[in-house]
This record gives structure tokens, sequence and C-alpha cells, in this order.
């Protein structure tokens, strides 16, 4: 499968890195703002296992269309204040998120953290395939990702 970089999207948040990593890497946490402002996550969905070979999931509730989205996979790099690399795959179905099945076709996501004098920058990147009319809308719905985090940091 081909990895080609699809787009990234980067942000400057003014807590220090420890709050941030640990919004990026503890479960509950990841719950309670993984998802576009206007949505929410499925209550009890998320797992993260911040080390390599552990495993992460979300499921996002979109009740405009009557369904899930629902991503996981594992951890593939895991350096901490710096980098979280994980494979991610995608389903609508309720029982294949249930099941996590690790093979098949998937995502790369780079996640790149800076401490720095004024806060703490990260880096979304996405690799993989999507339709060339997709990108765009990938990157606005993890833009609107990154405004529920600053949202829950208050």
């Amino acid at each position: 499968m081909q990895h080609n970089f699809l787009y990234s999207v980067e942000r400057e948040y003014s807590q220090p890195m420890a709050r941030i990593w640990e919004a990026w890497t503890d479960a509950a946490q990841l719950e309670a703002w993984y998802h576009p402002t206007v949505l929410t996550n499925v209550v009890g969905s998320s797992v993260s296992e911040p080390v390599v070979g552990g495993n992460w999931a979300i499921a996002v509730d979109v009740p405009e269309h009557n369904m899930q989205s629902c991503f996981w996979g594992q951890y593939t790099a895991v350096e901490e204040g710096k980098l979280l690399e994980h494979t991610m795959f995608y389903t609508q179905d309720p029982a294949e998120f249930v099941a996590k099945d690790l093979s098949g076709e998937f995502a790369k996501v780079v996640v790149d953290f800076e401490e720095r004098p004024t806060g703490t920058w990260v880096r979304f990147s996405q690799y993989g395939e999507l339709p060339e009319e997709h990108i765009p809308l990938a990157k606005a719905g993890m833009e609107s990702y990154f405004q529920s985090l600053a949202d829950y940091l208050g």
C-alpha cells in the first residue's frame, strides 16, 4: 500500500508540552476532545496505549447522518514529547469497529510535537490514499479537531 503524503495541519497551543502530550495520549482525554467541533465521541469508545504496538481507537457520533465514524490502529513510533505515529483504519460499521481488525489497507498518521517558549506546537500529517477531492475535506476536518483541542484546553 502506498503511503503518499496527503495533508498536514499544525497549530501552537499556549499550554506546556506535558499537558498537550497527556491530551493526545490519555484515552479519557482523547474521548473528551478528539472530534470535530460540531460532533461528540461515542462514550466508552476511546483506547490509547501509547507504546509501540499499543492500540488506539475512537468513534465519533454523526447523528445528522445516523452513523458513527470509527477509527483505530496501532502505535508504530512513540517518542514522548516529540512524536506519535500510528496506523489508522476507518469504518462506519459498528461490528467492524468492535473487531478492530489490523489487516488490510490503512492510513499512516504522524503527530509531531515541539516545546516552544510560548507553548507547544503540534503538527498532524496523514499519509495514504484518498480521492483528490477528499483531501481538502479531511484537512478541514482535522483543523476542526485541532479547534476542539483548543476548546478542551480552555
